[in-house]
C-alpha cells in the first residue's frame, strides 16, 4: 500500500468522525429524531473500524482483520437500520443484529482459516449488500422530500457499486490466500467514492433533517395539543377562501355542560372528554373530510362529497357514540352529551364562514331545545348568534 491510500483512509475516517458528531449534535436538538442517533452510532463503529483496516495495512495480521470485520458489519448495519428507522420510525434490532452476526460469522472463518483473500471477497458483498438495502430504505421513503432522498440513495448505491469493484478485483485474480491487504485501483476508487458519498449524504442529511423539523413545526402550528386536532386558524387556512357547494356540508358540535363537568371533577376530567369526543370525530371522518377544534368545548366538521341527508346521518351516529361513552372517575361512572348543529350548500352555495356561522346557529338551537340534538340549519329561520348563545 502507498502513503496516498493511507492518506485517504485517514480521510475517510475524519469524515465519518465528522459526519458522526454533526448527527449527535442534531440529535441533541431534536431528541425525537433518534435515527440520527442511530446513524451516529454506527458511524462511530465504521471510524473504529476503519482505523482497525489502517492498522492491518501496515501489519496484515489475523487479529486486525478480524478486530475490523467485527466492528464494520456492526456499523454498516446500524446505519441500515437508522434508515429503516426514519421510514418507519422504529429501529429494526433484531435484523440489525442477525444481519451484523451472518455477516460478520461468513467473514471471520475463512479469516481464521487463512483464507484472507475469500474472506475480503465476502467483505466487500457483504458491505455492498448493506449499502444497496440502506438504499432501499431511503428510496422508499422519497415522497417525504424527493430531491434529498433521491440524492442520498443515489450515493448509497454508487458506495456498493465501489465495493461491488472490490469484490470483483479480488474474484478476477482468483487468489483465496493474499497475505496483504487488497491493493487495486478499486480500492483506491472506493476509498474516493465513500469519501465524496460520506460528505454528500452528510449533507443531504442534515438538510433532509432541517426539512423534517420545518414540516413538523408546520404540522404543530396547525394542531391542537390535547386533541391533535386541526385548529381553528388551520380550519381557516384550509377552508376559509373556499365556496362550499351542494355537496359539502359543516357540522358544529358543542359538549353539553362542559362547564359544569369541570367546576365538579377538574380540568383533567374535562380534557379527557375532550379527547374521548376528538376521537370519535377521527373515527367517522374520512381522508378527504376535516375536523378541528373550534375552541374550548366546540369543535367543527367539514364534509365533502356528501348526499342529501348524509351530513345529519354523520351527525347523529357521532351524538350516539358519545352518549354511550362512560368514564369511570373514582368510582363514579360519568357520561356527557353533545349538541349539534349541521349547515350545508345543497339550498344555495355559501362561503365557508357564512356556512359555519348557518352551522353555528342551528347547534344553538339545538342548545334551546334542550340539548342532545342534532338541529339542521336549512329548517331553521335565522337566529341571532349572539341571543342564541343565551342558550348554551
Amino acid at each position: 500500500m502507498t502513503l496516498d491510500y493511507n492518506s485517504l483512509l485517514t480521510a475517510l475516517a475524519v469524515s465519518a468522525a465528522c459526519l458522526a458528531a454533526t448527527l449527535m449534535g442534531s440529535w441533541l436538538a431534536r431528541r425525537t429524531e433518534t435515527f440520527l442517533l442511530a446513524c451516529a452510532i454506527g458511524l462511530v463503529l465504521l471510524v473504529s473500524a476503519i482505523i482497525a483496516y489502517g492498522l492491518y495495512v501496515d501489519t496484515p495480521t489475523k487479529s486486525l482483520a478480524i478486530l475490523s470485520f467485527s466492528l464494520v458489519f456492526p456499523g454498516f448495519s446500524i446505519v441500515w437500520g437508522a434508515g429503516r428507522q426514519f421510514r418507519t420510525g422504529r429501529f429494526p434490532s433484531t435484523a440489525v443484529v442477525v444481519s451484523a452476526a451472518l455477516a460478520m460469522i461468513s467473514t471471520i472463518t475463512p479469516m481464521m482459516l487463512g483464507y484472507d483473500g475469500l474472506a475480503f471477497m465476502i467483505d466487500n458483498i457483504a458491505i455492498a449488500a448493506v449499502l444497496f438495502a440502506t438504499a432501499f430504505q431511503y428510496w422508499q421513503a422519497r415522497e417525504e422530500a424527493a430531491v434529498p432522498l433521491t440524492g442520498i440513495t443515489i450515493l448509497y448505491c454508487l458506495t456498493g457499486i465501489s465495493f461491488l469493484l472490490c469484490a470483483g478485483m479480488l474474484i478476477r485474480g482468483g487468489k483465496l490466500v493474499l497475505g496483504v491487504a487488497p491493493d487495486n485501483w478499486a480500492e483506491d476508487l472506493s476509498l474516493a467514492v465513500c469519501i465524496a458519498s460520506m460528505t454528500g449524504i452528510g449533507a443531504l442529511s442534515l438538510a433532509l433533517h432541517q426539512w423534517r423539523m420545518a414540516a413538523r413545526h408546520r404540522v404543530d402550528a396547525a394542531t391542537d395539543p390535547l386533541t391533535g386536532l386541526l385548529n381553528r386558524r388551520a380550519l381557516f387556512d384550509r377552508h376559509g377562501t373556499g365556496v362550499m357547494g351542494p355537496t359539502t356540508a359543516v357540522l358544529v358540535f358543542d359538549i353539553d355542560h362542559f362547564k359544569s363537568i369541570n367546576d365538579s371533577f377538574g380540568h383533567a376530567v374535562g380534557d379527557r372528554f375532550l379527547k374521548v369526543f376528538a376521537a370519535e370525530l377521527t373515527a367517522n371522518c374520512r381522508g378527504s373530510d376535516s375536523v378541528a377544534r373550534h375552541g374550548g368545548e366546540e369543535f367543527a366538521m367539514v364534509l365533502h362529497e356528501v348526499m342529501p341527508g348524509r351530513a345529519e346521518v354523520v351527525a347523529e351516529r357521532i351524538r350516539k357514540a358519545f352518549e354511550a361513552r362512560e368514564l369511570d372517575i373514582d368510582g363514579e361512572i360519568v357520561k356527557c352529551t353533545v349538541s349539534v348543529g349541521v349547515a350545508s350548500g345543497r339550498v344555495k352555495p355559501l362561503a365557508f364562514d357564512a356556512m359555519l356561522s348557518a352551522a353555528d346557529k342551528a347547534l344553538y338551537a339545538a342548545k334551546r331545545a334542550g340539548r342532545n340534538r342534532v338541529e339542521l340549519a336549512s329548517h331553521l329561520q335565522a337566529v341571532p348568534v349572539d341571543a342564541a348563545r343565551t342558550a348554551s
